[in-house]
This record gives C-alpha cells, sequence and structure tokens, in this order.
C-alpha cells in the first residue's frame, strides 16, 4: 500500500487548483457509493484529486486515491487493498479509471457491504455499462456523467471570465437573455473566444500544446478505441477497425442523413453490426445520434441525423475550415445535451425536451420558419446580442 500512498501524495501535490470543472459542485460527496463516468479527457481523475486536496490537504492519513491501470494491481487485488486500508482506520476511497481492472463491478459490492464506514467514490469511461455490470451495485450506486467544457468554462479556463460565474438555465436564457448578455458583455468579448472554443476549447488539456492539440484529439480518440472499448465491451481488433473507418466517415459528412443499408457497404459490415457500432461510437462520446421523439421500440431505428460529438473533432478531422452550419449545429446539440433531451423533428434544426423548437444559422437568418411554431426561437451565430426569439448562439454555452 506504501507505493499508492507515495504515488497520491505526488499527485495532490501536482494538482493545479486554480479551475474547477462544473461537476464539481454538483456531487454529493457524502454519498456512500459514488460513480463518475466520463470521456477520455474531459478531467474525471483531476475532478477526485481537487476534491480531495480542498477538504484534506496534501497528505491525508485517512483517505486514499489509486488508479486501477497501475502497475501495482497486475499482481494485487481491489478488495484486499480495501480491507488492509479500513483496518487501519481508511474512511475514503477514490478509485481512478476502474474500467481497467477486471471485476471491478462485484469487488466494489463486496468493497461496499462488507466495510460500511467506508466512501467509495470511482470513475471510468463513459463507455461503462454501469448499470448492467451488476443489478446489485446499481441499486448503491449515485451516478454522475462528466462531459467537456462548456463554452463558460473555456472562458474561465481562459481567464476571461471570474470563476465564480455561474451557469443559466435554459429558461433563464429563453425568457433572459436580452439582459443576461447585456451584463456579460461587460466583461467578455464573446465572438472572437467562441471561434478559438470551437476549434481547441472542448477538452482542458488544450492549453499544454494548442499547437499540436488536434492530433492530441485524435490520439485521444485511438485511445478509446484501442484501449477503453476493449476494456468494457467484448469486442475483436477487427470491429475496432470498422468502427474507426466509420467515425472517419462520417466525419466527412456531417451532419449525416444516413442511408443505413449504403453505409453498411461503405464500411463492409452487417446493418446490424453498423447500428451496434454507432450505439457504440455515441456512448464513447465521439458521435452525437438525433433521433425523433419516441419511446419505447421505436427508439430503436436508425438515427434521423448524425453528428461528431464536439467541433473540436470537426478541425481535428478536416484539412480545410469545416463547414460553418455544421459547427453551429454541432455546438448547439453539444451544449444542450449534458441535461436535456434533443431530438429531431422535420420543422427545424432540434427540439429540445418535447417542447421548444430551435432553428440555428448565421446572424442575418430570417423568422420565416419558425413563424408558426409556438415557443420556437432561432439561435444565431454572429450576434452579441439578441432580441425577442432571436438568441445569440453563444449564450447556449453558459447552460453548464
Amino acid at each position: 500500500m506504501k507505493p499508492l500512498f507515495s504515488a497520491f501524495y505526488r499527485k495532490l501535490e501536482e494538482t493545479d487548483m486554480r479551475f474547477e470543472r462544473y461537476l464539481q459542485g454538483q456531487i454529493d460527496w457524502n454519498n456512500r457509493l459514488t460513480a463518475i463516468t466520463g470521456a477520455r479527457g474531459t478531467g474525471k481523475t483531476t475532478l477526485l484529486l481537487q476534491h480531495i486536496k480542498k477538504q484534506y490537504g496534501n497528505s491525508p492519513q485517512d483517505v486514499l486515491f489509486a488508479s486501477l491501470d497501475s502497475i501495482y494491481f497486475s499482481n494485487h487485488k481491489l478488495y484486499p487493498l480495501a480491507d488492509d486500508f479500513y483496518s487501519l482506520g481508511g474512511r475514503e476511497l477514490y478509485l481512478d479509471e476502474v474500467h481497467k481492472y477486471p471485476a471491478w463491478a462485484q469487488e466494489i459490492k463486496n468493497i461496499y457491504d462488507d466495510f460500511p464506514k467506508l466512501k467509495v467514490v470511482f470513475t471510468g469511461s463513459s463507455m461503462l455499462q454501469l448499470f448492467k455490470a451488476n443489478a446489485d451495485l446499481s441499486r448503491r450506486v449515485r451516478h454522475f456523467q462528466l462531459f467537456g467544457m462548456s463554452f463558460r468554462e473555456f472562458l474561465i479556463f481562459e481567464g476571461l471570465l471570474q470563476k465564480d460565474r455561474q451557469a443559466f438555465s435554459l429558461a433563464e436564457i429563453l425568457e433572459n437573455h436580452v439582459s443576461i448578455a447585456q451584463k456579460l458583455l461587460k466583461k467578455i468579448t464573446p465572438l472572437p473566444a467562441f471561434q478559438k472554443y470551437l476549434q481547441y476549447g472542448y477538452y482542458p488539456y488544450y492549453q499544454e500544446d494548442t499547437a499540436g492539440y488536434g492530433e492530441r484529439v485524435l490520439q485521444t480518440f485511438n485511445a478509446i478505441l484501442e484501449s477503453d472499448l476493449p476494456n468494457v465491451e467484448n469486442i475483436d481488433f477487427y470491429s475496432i477497425n470498422r468502427i474507426k473507418k466509420l467515425f472517419y466517415i462520417l466525419s466527412e459528412m456531417v451532419p449525416f442523413t444516413p442511408n443505413i443499408s449504403q453505409l453498411s457497404q461503405m464500411v463492409d459490415v452487417t446493418r446490424q453490426s453498423l447500428m451496434n457500432y454507432l450505439s457504440q461510437l455515441e456512448k464513447a462520446h465521439t458521435v452525437l445520434l438525433l433521433q425523433k421523439e419516441a419511446t419505447g421500440i421505436r427508439q430503436m431505428v436508425k438515427p434521423e441525423k448524425i453528428y461528431l460529438q464536439n467541433t473540436n473533432y470537426s478541425y481535428a478531422l478536416s484539412a480545410d475550415p469545416p463547414e460553418v452550419g455544421n459547427l453551429r449545429e454541432t455546438f448547439f446539440y453539444n451544449q444542450l445535451q449534458q441535461s436535456h433531451r434533443v431530438t429531431y423533428t422535420e420543422e427545424v434544426d432540434f427540439c429540445i425536451d418535447g417542447k421548444y423548437f430551435f432553428e440555428i444559422g448565421g446572424k442575418n437568418k430570417s423568422t420565416r420558419q419558425i413563424k408558426n411554431l409556438d415557443h420556437a426561437y432561432l439561435a444565431l451565430d454572429g450576434l452579441t446580442t439578441g432580441y425577442r426569439n432571436e438568441i445569440p448562439l453563444w449564450m447556449f454555452g453558459f447552460l453548464y
């Protein structure tokens, strides 16, 4: 256990506290069992270490952080570690990258049952089938999901906005977007920063090397498919290569209204395999599948549109500047899907929560397309301040 504590204390010493992700304040850290999932690169590890450092300093005795992809676990088991830690007075155990550890669900369930005074927090891939892995575990755990940075967080990360600048609800933006924009414009110049965010602001690691960020994004994607996916799903090398091929085909076509038969021929797989691959790409937070408003078995049909999961992928995958309409729609979908249901409608680009209708466009787009719809809005790029049901697109980056 000593090597784990040494590595833990070293990580705490090096943890930067200047910026915290939105989820930090939403988690009830008093739960006995907490799961945090999210895509690789979104900051799950830093989230845990910041919480520990803020609460307990750099060398707590009854708290332990351990990454389950550590070489330590190549010849040590998790349950005996928890047993030893508990017997020495341990009270909080933080486990990172649980999807890298075989039988993680069963051992964590046993730890929960056998050590009633021990709190456990664990992180895993966004693909983690948390509620399939162990039914008994799923009834015990409180689950939170970490998404990439919002535009609001990017502004704070860049030092352009005070870190106490809270997010706004969708209802607040729809009702008060003019007054909100006027207050924000006293502190920020949003449009230049917004263009930077679209290109490199979704993953916190962009500050390490902005020039090489696009390559880093693609390396992250490859790591998700070659490392995280096989650890979560029973999938072979052939399928991984086909999923990669599918992703790169989609990247050249988005926003894409899929012809499943044609697409399955291009990827050289069956229709059912293609649908499975799309689902896996969605779970990995690499694509967004836009479905019709539906329930039950109707949800199993093909998506109406497919987008890349965030605009940074568009820049990383294209030698030329991405198509601006695609960037606008991708940004809007990406920011809304964090806490709202986004679905397809034939009248406009998106329906939100089955109630609000949005058409996305440039600042000169007319209201003709929404004039006969109730609760309908334009989300317009290039605007600093809106008017009535015309709202600046960048403001939807303040939802979290």
